[in-house]
């Protein structure tokens, strides 16, 4: 039977492989697993996106080849999630059989309905800097297996939001864009801050206690909001307002 040790509230605490994680506190691995779980569905869904909403509505030969590109990351992401699921003893295969619509926690918010080549712009420049941003409090993650493992997907992401930027300046060309990006922003900005979840959570600060991330909800929605802020003036746009902010 493996014995669990208690740790301190002054102590910093660092999990280097699998079987020192089933030596750690079960909230500690209960939450690990989660973030890694919720992680590697967005992947997976993120895949799905490119190939069964983005590629279809891409206008010419070129933008599908990148919407094919980066659904290969996105597959490639969730299989790195994957991996360090399995190791702790954790099957998600069987999101691989779900549809898109069964599989997502944020499917019922329309974050994949995407409609308009402007929300696909959209998505990937102001949405996708949301999961770039948790990403990086991972790659510092106390549970070093995971913090290693997220560094390629980092690399991708910043790719994907460069993607979405030129999509984006292309479309902030002319006054007709500027009036689809606007609409886009603004149905989608809900959604997006939907994805920090509770701005109170509890868990969240345990979270940061067990190294796991590094802020909390509010604090990472609001550095979300400054950042995406920029490039939304930039564009020419109105930033929505944000209730509670």
């Amino acid at each position: 039977m493996t014995q669990q040790v208690a740790i301190l509230d002054d102590e910093e605490i660092v999990v280097r492989t699998p079987e020192e994680f089933h030596r750690a506190p079960k909230a500690y691995q209960k939450m690990l697993i989660s973030q890694v779980m919720i992680n590697s569905e967005g992947e997976l869904s993120g895949g799905d996106d490119y190939t069964m909403m983005f590629l279809p509505m891409a206008p010419n030969a070129e933008e599908r080849q990148v919407c094919a590109e980066r659904a290969v990351e996105e597959y490639d992401h969730y299989k790195i999630g994957k991996k360090v699921l399995a190791d702790i003893g954790v099957d998600t295969t069987y999101m691989e059989t779900q549809r898109l619509e069964d599989r997502n926690l944020f499917a019922d918010q329309g974050l994949h309905t995407c409609t308009t080549w402007a929300e696909r712009g959209v998505f990937s420049y102001i949405g996708e800097e949301a999961a770039l941003l948790m990403i990086r409090e991972f790659s510092d993650s106390s549970y070093k297996p995971w913090a290693d493992a997220v560094r390629t997907i980092i690399l991708d992401e910043r790719v994907h939001i460069a993607h979405g930027a030129r999509v984006c300046r292309n479309l902030a060309a002319t006054e007709e864009g500027r009036e689809q990006l606007q609409a886009a922003v603004d149905r989608l900005w809900p959604t997006f801050i939907g994805v920090f979840g509770n701005p109170n959570s509890k868990k969240a600060e345990l979270a940061i206690r067990y190294g796991l991330r590094k802020t909390t909800n509010a604090q990472a929605r609001d550095e979300w909001i400054r950042t995406v802020s920029q490039r939304i003036t930039n564009l020419g746009l109105r930033v929505p307002v944000t209730e509670g902010v």
